[in-house]
């Protein structure tokens, strides 16, 4: 399945198994969700260029590599390690470089390289930042976008093995596959081969393959395969009983859908509707959500449904897709005035 429907590489070798697993589409959640800011992403970058000069099992020392690092970085970024903003970037880097197991701390603490409490730190190369990488076989010095990635991969292309890749790609990559028009070529394959795509990925993966008109997503049974929604978390509970407000709205013909199945509103009016969530669950909220300032509330929530696709920030409006019609969740018992019942 790897190489056939998804053409993913597969190296596997004394040191280390790795999929690259290449979305058809680039999105915001797909990214280290370690990382806050772009120059975290441009540090990792210097980093990892650094690290594939160094042999495995060469020791150095955080200073040595500063000085490396900041030779590298000047050309894209002012670098000032004094600056706190900077120095925190730096910790996020070396955090996720030691978690993915790209370096390892021989003496020190990575951590407290923020707070400037310590001065040094000694490190070892594993080897496998060579690794980490992704190896796209041509030069990609003229790339500006992930649009270009996505056209080098021959994703533009028509061929039934590009379909199939895009396609499978999706499905198991991203929380939904949306489309809009029903001529639409990879919507048309995917409804022609429904059957053998939920064999294939029955097989491999487990769950099931949900078909609607305008969108399709593969669900995974109850076993855990990396992040899931709904989790099992109070944002989660949050997030599903502000799906369910939105598909009474549209229910009530109070929000109208568009061609592809989104509804949207304006940023106020979706607090609006945040607020009535809140005050109608807040006694089974937690205290935290119960009581959260309704600006931060719609900004969480907001955040959580983009990373999910359900909903999407278009300059004053919010955009709802299919899934929030899909994805909803309410609690058994009616809580007004029952502060004291906490089953859900």
């Amino acid at each position: 399945m790897f190489t056939e429907q998804l053409g993913w590489k597969l190296i596997a070798n004394e040191k280390i198994i790795k999929l690259e697993k290449i979305p058809t589409h680039a999105k915001g959640f797909m990214g280290v969700t370690q990382f806050t800011r772009i120059q975290d992403y441009i540090i990792f970058c210097a980093l990892l260029i650094y690290l594939e000069e160094r042999e495995e099992g060469e020791q150095f020392l955080l200073s040595e590599m500063l000085e490396v690092l900041e030779t590298q970085l000047q050309e894209y970024m002012e670098v000032d390690w004094t600056m706190y903003a900077q120095r925190r970037s730096l910790v996020r880097v070396l955090q996720v470089a030691e978690n993915r197991g790209l370096l390892k701390v021989n003496d020190g603490n990575s951590e407290r390289v923020a707070d400037g409490t310590e001065r040094e730190v000694l490190y070892e190369n594993t080897g496998l930042s060579r690794y980490f990488a992704v190896n796209f076989g041509r030069s990609i010095e003229t790339f500006s976008s992930c649009r270009d990635f996505e056209a080098a991969a021959c994703f533009e292309t028509d061929t039934e093995q590009s379909k199939t890749q895009r396609v499978y790609r999706q499905l198991v990559t991203a929380p939904a596959f949306y489309w809009i028009s029903t001529e639409n070529k990879d919507a048309s394959y995917l409804k022609a081969e429904r059957m053998r795509i939920q064999r294939v990925l029955g097989e491999k993966l487990g769950g099931s393959l949900h078909l609607h008109r305008n969108a399709a997503f593969y669900v995974y049974e109850e076993e855990r395969m990396g992040e899931l929604h709904p989790e099992e978390s109070m944002l989660s509970e949050v997030v599903l009983t502000v799906c369910k407000e939105i598909r009474k709205e549209v229910e009530n013909r109070h929000l109208e859908r568009d061609a592809g199945d989104c509804v949207s509103i304006f940023r106020r009016e979706f607090q609006g509707l945040v607020r009535r969530c809140q005050e109608r669950e807040k006694a089974v909220w937690n205290k935290e959500f119960g009581e959260m300032e309704i600006s931060k509330l719609e900004r969480g929530i907001l955040e959580y449904m983009k990373s999910w696709m359900l909903a999407e920030l278009q300059g004053e409006r919010v955009i709802f897709y299919p899934a929030c019609g899909k994805f909803i969740g309410s609690y058994l018992t009616d809580f007004v005035g029952e502060e004291d019942k906490t089953d859900e």
